[in-house]
């Protein structure tokens, strides 16, 4: 059995910072190129980052660079995302998947493995 269980999200103020957690199980995670996308209220499927199973090659979007920090724990079988100087913008739901498939910035559920998602709320 698959599973993908995203933690660590929560409401914020502008400027602050929240480390998000994905626990999985099922697959060869160590292995495994992982990415974090998120949804904000209304609007699509968007890519963050992703980190290779080996965790030597990260990507970033434009939007979070110099902010956000993609890393893994392979021996926890645990993908993490650190958000440092959160924006309002940065509001949305954080999902973890592994083996999606994203064009661009925009990502499809339509393959890969998904958690249920953890919601980041950024406002004063």
């Amino acid at each position: 059995e698959v599973q993908v269980v995203e933690s660590g999200g929560g409401s914020v103020q502008p400027g602050g910072s929240l480390r998000l957690s994905c626990l999985v199980s099922g697959f060869s995670f160590s292995v495994a190129d992982m990415k974090w996308v998120r949804q904000a209220p209304g609007k699509g499927l968007e890519w963050v980052s992703g980190l290779n199973g080996d965790g030597g090659s990260s990507e970033y979007a434009d939007s979070v660079k110099g902010r956000f920090t993609i890393s893994r724990d392979n021996a926890k079988n645990t993908l993490y995302l650190q958000l440092n100087s959160l924006k309002t913008e940065d509001t949305a739901t954080y999902y973890c998947t592994s083996t999606s498939y994203c064009s661009g910035s925009s990502c499809s559920k339509s393959r890969g493995y998904w958690g249920q998602g953890t919601q980041v709320t950024v406002s004063s």
